[in-house]
């Protein structure tokens, strides 16, 4: 069984779902299991939409709107008879969502916030299982949700392993073409879950692995994994042969490739994980695989935006100890704050977090109580895995540096 996963820019459009139909061509889908994203810039627009539903009622029913008429366009450029079925499935899920907005009585922006968010991939993936049949390429539409089963923490939930893997492994038919959604799940009542932000590829391991997979392909608008995002680095280069472990290291400083949690089922079994490009199917991309040394060996760079760096000091100028750290540290998992930096020396104490709940000003709050507390919002923090000296000045130059670390491997930057 091999599993792919195409992303949203993938099938921005409908362009972008016959070239999917171009790449299986070319690499054949027999025996396979195809995971994908919503279309384009859905997610964001159904982001929009809970906004409006928390902030700005009189436009909700707008904005809801534009997502469906998104999606309408794609459908009547792929068929031709607007009687085929596949508008009425399309449009049934936007009842749905809409019946939601209309009778949810929850306050709790996270649990809103996948009830909807996840109708982009089942609305993506209807569409492209329909136009597959439609083209004469048979394929069973399943619905992830059925299979992944997940805790109720909302927007980062945690896989059920076991469930979930009794449901796969009984469930799935391997000898078919299967279509499903990334990014989404359901609890133990059903309700959607998400497993955090560009969890597709988290999907697509986790079939993987509860199917004894072959391979993962990430089909990606970049040739492969490179070694700096080209949206915010000049002269990127494809990284060809990648261990998971080197891999996983990047993945942890955030590198956008591939998400965080993808590549752990994927190592434990040895599934190998390719990121190759959907415009050049038959180019070999980056195989990512056990024990491979990083080929070539060059600085790696990583960029994230919009972070947050806190320092922390004593009041009495007493020693920053174990009490204080445990307490620090009980108040950021409290308030779900994703540490990326830690730096103490015997009086301070600096911590780069991603602010992904909005629970900042209630932190600062708190920690002032007890400590002398600055902080410095829309930072940057970037990391270097093998870095050189000229790669260091390159990357300080017309910044100001806020924080430093290195080890031997990896530096890391705060800059203003």
């Amino acid at each position: 069984m091999r599993i792919f996963k195409f992303g949203g820019a993938s099938v921005k459009d409908a362009q972008g779902v016959k070239n999917l139909i171009h790449v299986l061509e070319n690499v054949g889908h027999q025996n396979t299991l195809i995971v994908v994203s919503a279309m384009g810039k859905t997610t964001n627009a159904l982001e929009h939409v809970i906004y409006n539903y928390f902030q700005n009622k009189k436009e909700l029913n707008s904005s809801v709107q534009d997502v469906a008429k998104f999606h309408n366009s794609i459908l009547l450029d792929l068929f031709e008879n607007t009687n085929h079925p596949v508008f009425d499935r399309v449009q049934e899920f936007f009842k749905e969502l809409n019946f939601f907005l209309s009778k949810n009585k929850s306050p709790d922006y996270n649990f809103v916030y996948d009830q909807v968010v996840g109708y982009g991939e089942l609305v993506s993936t209807t569409i492209i299982s329909a136009y597959l049949e439609h083209i004469g390429i048979e394929n069973q539409w399943i619905d992830v949700r059925e299979f992944i089963k997940t805790d109720s923490y909302h927007r980062n939930a945690k896989v059920d392993w076991e469930l979930t893997q009794k449901r796969i492994s009984t469930g799935i038919n391997i000898k078919t073409l299967n279509i499903t959604q990334g990014f989404i799940a359901s609890d133990s009542n059903n309700f959607m879950t998400t497993l955090g932000r560009e969890g597709s590829d988290y999907t697509a391991a986790i079939f993987a692995y509860c199917l004894n997979g072959q391979d993962v392909t990430i089909w990606k608008d970049v040739p492969g994994i490179l070694n700096a995002d080209p949206r915010h680095f000049e002269n990127a280069q494809l990284i060809h042969h990648i261990s998971y472990r080197e891999a996983i290291e990047l993945a942890f400083y955030g590198a956008s490739v591939i998400h965080p949690k993808t590549l752990q089922p994927l190592q434990r079994k040895e599934i190998p994980l390719f990121v190759k490009s959907f415009k050049n199917p038959k180019n070999a991309g980056t195989r990512v695989g056990k024990g491979i040394k990083i080929d070539p060996e060059i600085p790696c760079y990583i960029v994230k935006k919009d972070q947050v760096l806190i320092s922390l000091s004593s009041l009495d100028f007493s020693y920053i100890v174990e009490e204080n750290i445990s307490h620090i540290f009980k108040l950021l998992h409290d308030y779900k704050m994703k540490v990326d930096v830690i730096q103490n020396s015997a009086i301070s104490f600096s911590v780069c977090v991603d602010n992904i709940y909005d629970n900042l000003e209630k932190l600062l709050l708190h920690l002032k109580a007890k400590f002398k507390v600055t902080c410095h919002k829309n930072v940057s923090l970037y990391t270097i895995r093998h870095y050189n000296l000229e790669a260091i000045k390159q990357l300080e130059s017309d910044k100001t540096v806020l924080l430093k670390q290195l080890t031997q491997e990896t530096i890391q930057i705060v800059t203003k």
